[in-house]
């Protein structure tokens, strides 16, 4: 059977093996929740090749996921199995599904904010540390000028400020709630 996108039963069922796949870096995701596996290809009667888009140019997780979508399909019965990089169209923080910004919460992450509309996203160049000139010793830190604020994952507040542009992973931010006073990550929009 194909379907209407030309995509078979088949490559259906494996790419939702395929994306079935927890992130190597955030666990509590699958690939297909994060958006980064784009397709399954059948090339022959045991063999598949796999769309995968990194979130950024050189993330370090993509050969381990590459590994991990391949060990999924051989356990399936695939023999041969080809996962392919793919760059166009580019990764977005707004290819994570509802679902997965849900587990992001729940994993004390932020989600990235989506965007209002398709197109190029603005990189402003603003503070390493927060909107002002950074805090001086016992000054109360400054908040935030986005106009979209993060919210604060453990209690919702947008009251938050930025601390450092990379946290635990190159994609995400280290950020503090100045309600709950909590630190979190907060996955980047790109």
């Amino acid at each position: 059977m194909v379907t209407a996108t030309g995509t078979t039963a088949l490559e259906a069922e494996l790419l939702g093996i395929a994306g079935s796949v927890p992130d190597p870096e955030l666990p509590a995701l699958t690939l297909r929740e994060l958006g980064v596996v784009r397709a399954v290809h059948l090339r022959g009667a045991d063999s598949v090749e796999v769309e995968l888009t990194p979130t950024y140019t050189g993330c370090p997780a993509l050969e381990t996921m590459s590994l991990d979508i391949e060990r999924a399909l051989h356990a399936h019965g695939v023999r041969e199995v080809e996962v392919r990089t793919v760059l166009v169209p580019a990764w977005s923080t707004d290819d994570i599904t509802d679902e997965g910004r849900r587990k992001l919460r729940e994993f004390g992450i932020a989600p990235p904010r989506t965007r209002a509309a398709a197109g190029p996203v603005p990189l402003p160049l603003g503070p390493t540390r927060t909107a002002g000139d950074g805090p001086q010793a016992g000054s109360v830190p400054h908040r935030s000028l986005d106009a979209d604020p993060v919210h604060c994952p453990h209690c919702g507040s947008p009251d938050t400020e930025l601390l450092s542009r990379f946290s635990s992973t190159a994609c995400k931010a280290l950020r503090r709630c100045l309600a709950c006073r909590e630190p979190f990550d907060h996955f980047k929009e790109l």
